[in-house]
Order: structure tokens, then C-alpha cells, then sequence
């Protein structure tokens, strides 16, 4: 006899090419993991301001502005799980579409506002001229 399978066994699921093991293995090891990472990663800027640790004021908002980013990348890996490998790449190319459409609008806005303060008049200088012969 050979073993066939039923009409009932060999119905399309709907999952067409995808198999289990493509699924992503999320456990609460992961979700630990990604927790300590986020606290550690918000007390030390917290530290360093609120222990007047960095001299330059520029420099600790530059350094918190770096841990601001590590942080972004740590709750995308553990908390949203998302990779290159998820869901064949397509959120993490949405991710990158997205990212630079902030980027090129922040640096758009940051590029007219520099432009317009340059060249706008400021009032300490419209009161000097007034004060010219």
C-alpha cells in the first residue's frame, strides 16, 4: 500500500513558500535582555547630567544624542524584532526608507533655519545701524 495523503492533508494553507523556522524565536530572555540594555542605557546620560560629569555642554549632549541612538537600535532588535531577515527584509527596508526621510527632512529644516538666521537682520544690529550718523 502506499501511504498517500488525504485531499484534507495537502490543502494550501495559505503560508505558500514560507516555512515555521522562518519565524523569529522571541522569548523572555530576549525581552530581559533588551529591558536591562534600555535602563542601562538611560541611567548613564541621566548620570552624566545630573552629575555635571563632561565640562562642555556640547559634548555631553553629543554623547547622550550617541546613547539616544544605541537605544533606538536595541528597542528595534529586541522589543519591535526587527532584523534584515524578518519578513524577508521588508520591514527593515521600511525601517531604512523611513530613516531617511527623517534624516532629509530634519536636515531641511535644520538647513532653513540656519539660513534664515544668518540672513535675517538680527535687532541688536537694526539697533546699532539706528544709532549710526
Amino acid at each position: 500500500m502506499s501511504a498517500q495523503k488525504s485531499p484534507a492533508h495537502t490543502a494550501d494553507t495559505g503560508h505558500g513558500d514560507h516555512s515555521v523556522t522562518s519565524h523569529l524565536h522571541i522569548s523572555m530572555r530576549d525581552y530581559l535582555i533588551g529591558f536591562v540594555l534600555s535602563v542601562i542605557l538611560t541611567a548613564i546620560p541621566f548620570w552624566l547630567v545630573m552629575g555635571d560629569v563632561l565640562e562642555s555642554k556640547q559634548l555631553t549632549a553629543f554623547v547622550i544624542m550617541a546613547f539616544a541612538m544605541v537605544q533606538i537600535v536595541v528597542h528595534i532588535v529586541y522589543f519591535l524584532h526587527m532584523t534584515s531577515s524578518a519578513e524577508e527584509g521588508w520591514s527593515f527596508m521600511a525601517l531604512i526608507f523611513t530613516l531617511i526621510i527623517i534624516v532629509i527632512a530634519l536636515a531641511g529644516s535644520l538647513w532653513v533655519m540656519h539660513h534664515l538666521n544668518t540672513n535675517t537682520m538680527p535687532f541688536h544690529d537694526m539697533q546699532k545701524m539706528q544709532q549710526l550718523p
